[in-house]
């Protein structure tokens, strides 16, 4: 099992992506949408700190913060996470995914809440090369 780990960074606005597989990846089965997780998880330094923001499945249906659980399901949303309504009072029935990660989950989207002394630029260059 795998996860794609999207990495962002508030202080420079850039993204990081990392894949996460094996015992880290169990690690992560159970988490929910707002958990802190250690930046040791995706092999980051452990002074990093990183918030869940979302994600998505591996059919491209969304989690949703609001919707307890791991089950897809068909809600009847009027905007927010999901659904972007085109015109005021707009209403469509559309899948989404809950906010707790399971096995299913393709890609985890993640914060940074606390940087370490190591920039996030330097570490992921160092990889790359």
């Amino acid at each position: 099992m795998e996860f794609r780990v999207v990495i962002s960074d508030p202080k420079t606005g850039r993204a990081y992506q990392k894949v996460v597989e094996g015992a880290n990846a169990n690690r992560l089965i159970g988490k929910q949408i707002g958990d802190v997780i250690s930046g040791t998880i995706v092999d980051l330094p452990p002074d990093y700190e990183l918030k869940i923001t979302g994600g998505t499945d591996r059919d491209g249906f969304p989690m949703r913060p609001d919707l307890p659980g791991t089950a897809r399901r068909r809600l009847l949303l009027s905007g927010g996470v999901g659904f972007r309504p085109k015109e005021k009072g707009l209403r469509k029935r559309k899948g989404v995914r809950g906010r707790v990660i399971s096995k299913d989950i393709l890609q985890i989207n993640t914060v940074v809440v606390k940087h370490g002394k190591v920039p996030l630029e330097e570490i992921f260059k160092q990889k790359e090369e």
